[in-house]
């Protein structure tokens, strides 16, 4: 049995999830508690125990313990090869690596300056005003990173020729995106029906709705684009 350590607003063990859930395969989560004020501390002891990152997500398969989110999808699609989320050529994988390395490291950059608005406000308002003002140089840069995917997308219904863990990656960073009051999808037409379709999906759809809940039992209210 597959045992799954997640976070409810962790964006890289909710990328875990949605390989999991398309391929069908069953798990046991174990939801490691979370708020916004110290985060994931004090941190849970398997966690700690199982990944020297002390961080989820943490995968253990019959005894076989798995940590960074890449590594864990690129074993799943190996592991248990149908349905496949890794195209077939070498070539189209490669690509397909490169697009999920682009949410995972270029675009998370970006997306760090919004967290702060799930959290308490800070105290001092000079911090507050800072905040705000690196929030909106980065809803810039991820405006930027909207135009990048609008042409990789080129009319496709997926990045690669079908669904695949770049998919499940970028879905990820843009929902962040959009529940952290980042820019909208307006005038990405592409790019928002990708989006659209991909919650449609019951595993997308499921991983979408819990991280929605969590945030109304977890977060700071925010204007978000993601509903």
């Amino acid at each position: 049995m597959i045992t799954l350590y997640s976070g409810p607003l962790s964006l890289f063990a909710r990328k875990v999830e949605i390989a999991l859930l398309e391929k069908g395969l069953p798990f046991d989560r174990v939801m490691v508690p979370f708020n916004q004020v110290t985060g994931y501390d004090p941190k849970h002891p398997e966690v700690v125990a199982l990944n020297p990152k002390r961080q989820v997500p943490v995968l253990n398969d019959c005894g076989l313990v798995l940590y960074d989110s890449t590594v864990i999808l690129d074993y799943l699609d190996e592991a248990y090869p149908e349905p496949p989320l890794m195209p077939e050529s070498p070539v189209e994988r490669a690509r397909c690596r490169l697009d999920e390395l682009y949410a995972d490291e270029v675009m998370l950059p970006a997306l760090r300056p919004l967290m702060h608005r799930t959290g308490p406000l800070a105290a001092d308002r000079d911090r507050r005003m800072a905040q705000e003002a690196d929030a909106l140089i980065a809803e810039g840069e991820l405006s930027r990173h909207y135009e990048v995917l609008e042409l990789k997308l080129a009319g496709r219904a997926f990045f690669g020729g079908e669904l695949a863990n770049s998919d499940i990656a970028l879905f990820m960073s843009v929902l962040f995106a959009l529940r952290l009051g980042g820019p909208g999808l307006d005038g990405f037409p592409g790019l928002a029906g990708w989006f659209s379709r991909l919650r449609l999906r019951p595993a997308f759809g499921q991983v979408a709705a819990e991280i929605a809940e969590a945030d109304r039992r977890l977060s700071v209210p925010v204007k978000s684009r993601f509903a």
